[in-house]
């Protein structure tokens, strides 16, 4: 097992990685069961293909499971949704002692996150990430949100677990898609500030998402190795260093809002093209050589990811997305910082990005895209 301290103090926490870790959740999670239980919160697709291991794990350390199942995709991170959860969860009488279980991917452990951070002024909560998305991002940093009409994740808190428990076993399970979708957040790690990494990523990149299982725990060990670094020295990004993470994500929430937030375009694959637009945009604006952008777009069109318009299926021009733009949650006095590149593994925070600019490289994207 490789254990990952997120070192946050008082509110530090372990990231555990283990292949077949959910079968052996019992004698992870015991500890956490007051009373002898524990409500976990899945969804109906995690549901059928990994609540059966864990609860036999949790049940033979004589942990009592209550689970709470709700519909899978992007639209449960809603009010309605959050509501009926809170519901449940006073039904069952939590107490702010007791532990809650966020099975599922990283729409399940926003919800839940944030749930736990405001029943009963906060209870505790512990992730169990089952998606490549999650193992490697989501489930790690305390980020906890739902949407709102206006955009994506703007209605939430900063919140950390108490636990997280990753089995790459779980990956198993998951389309093709999904696992590919998760895979540009690994990449992300090494445009980022980790150029090793990103050919790490071109060499082996295809072994992941064949199921290689040591590719696999290398990847996830080394993304949450790098990501509770930043977190730990800038929790609640005052500093700046944690807006790396959202490298690709400006421009890949407007594709999502675009695309209606639904499986026309995952996540992960918004970002995907994010990140590509990103770097092409840093080369027309002759911050990064366009070699690097280009191999950038190389290697995510080469795994089957979205690398631009066309691929992420958005046809509005660059007034729409970026009308968009003006929804996402880091606009700061009518300012909005991007996430740019001097190169790969040098992106850097941007603030005098004009939106005009932007809109102008989206439209001349749309002209080329597909080519």
């Amino acid at each position: 097992m490789a254990i990952v301290q997120v070192a946050l103090d008082a509110r530090s926490y372990d990231i555990m990685i283990e292949q077949g870790a959910l079968d052996r959740a019992g004698s992870y999670l015991a500890g956490y069961a007051r009373k002898g239980r524990l409500v976990v919160v899945t969804d109906a697709h995690v549901a059928a293909a990994q609540l059966p291991r864990l609860e036999a794990s949790l049940r033979a350390a004589n942990v009592s499971v209550e689970p709470i199942i709700l519909p899978p995709g992007e639209p449960t991170k809603s009010w309605r949704h959050l509501e009926s959860l809170l519901d449940d969860l006073l039904a069952l009488e939590i107490e702010r002692g007791d532990h809650i279980v966020a099975l599922g991917g990283g729409v399940i452990g926003d919800l839940v996150g944030f749930a736990a951070s405001i029943l009963k002024r906060g209870c505790h909560f512990i992730q169990v990430p089952t998606t490549l998305l999650a193992q490697v991002d989501s489930s790690v940093g305390g980020k906890t949100a739902i949407n709102a009409k206006a955009g994506k994740n703007l209605i939430g808190s900063f919140y950390q677990p108490a636990l997280v428990l990753i089995d790459p076993s779980t990956l198993d399970s998951l389309p093709p898609r999904e696992t590919r979708a998760g895979y540009a957040e690994v990449v992300k790690y090494g445009l980022i500030d980790d150029p090793d990494f990103f050919v790490w990523c071109e060499r082996e990149g295809n072994k992941l998402l064949a199921g290689d299982p040591k590719a696999r725990e290398y990847a996830i060990e080394r993304s949450v190795r790098a990501k509770a670094a930043i977190v730990a020295d800038d929790e609640r990004e005052t500093s700046g260093r944690r807006a790396l993470l959202n490298l690709g994500h400006t421009f890949g929430h407007a594709l999502e809002a675009d695309t209606g937030f639904s499986d026309t375009l995952l996540h992960g694959e918004g970002v995907a093209a994010g990140m590509a637009l990103a770097f092409r945009y840093s080369a027309r604006l002759g911050l990064c050589p366009a070699s690097e952008a280009e191999r950038v777009t190389a290697h995510l069109k080469a795994v089957g990811l979205p690398y631009d318009l066309a691929s992420a299926h958005v046809q509005a021009d660059g007034a729409a997305l970026v009308a968009h733009m003006l929804h996402d949650k880091k606009m700061a006095a009518g300012t909005l910082p991007f996430l740019l590149a001097r190169g790969i593994g040098r992106s850097f925070l941007s603030k005098d990005v004009a939106l005009a600019d932007v809109a102008a490289f989206l439209d001349e994207e749309r002209t080329t895209a597909g080519e």
